[in-house]
């Protein structure tokens, strides 16, 4: 565990309409609270994208057909640094507008609580954390909830079991 503020820069960018989303502040508010205590200084970019931007990503990346709430994609750091050279890009998460609004209100749950969790989610699988099976997902999840409940937000798993 890393103590002290961690040193940010989180490039938001907006592929669609702004109106209803949330402003760059609350996102890096929100990647901030992941990355208190693990991580030092982070460089990455957030790009909000529409569903045929989503999709896009999903099926070239992931060979999914569809477009999903939160992809990561975590930097490729270059071999060779000379020792002691700390390379801060932690990587870019692309959040798709319209699947976030969809599952919020399927969900009853806040918008800009969704939008937290899963930049929370996006930034934590930027670290290395991953849900491939039961014990990850559990240690994952619970994570999320304590990084939520510092923002103020409530337990986005609570009814889901």
């Amino acid at each position: 565990m890393t103590k002290g503020p961690v040193r940010l820069d989180v490039a938001v960018s907006y592929a669609l309409p702004r109106a209803g989303l949330p402003a760059a502040v609350s996102f890096r508010r929100w990647v901030a609270a992941a990355l208190e205590g693990r991580i030092r200084e982070a460089d990455l970019a957030i790009r909000l994208v529409d569903a045929r931007e989503g999709r896009s990503l999903n099926r070239h990346y992931r060979g999914k057909d569809y477009a999903t709430n939160v992809l990561s994609f975590p930097a490729e750091i270059p071999e060779g640094l000379p020792k002691g050279v700390k390379f801060p890009l932690l990587g870019d998460l692309v959040i798709c507008a319209p699947v976030v609004a969809r599952e919020a209100g399927e969900q009853r749950k806040a918008l800009n609580a969704h939008y937290a969790h899963l930049t929370v989610h996006g930034v934590l699988h930027l670290l290395g954390w991953d849900h491939e099976d039961d014990k990850e997902a559990e240690a994952m999840e619970q994570l999320e909830r304590e990084i939520l409940a510092e923002l103020g937000i409530a337990d986005p798993y609570a009814g889901e079991r």
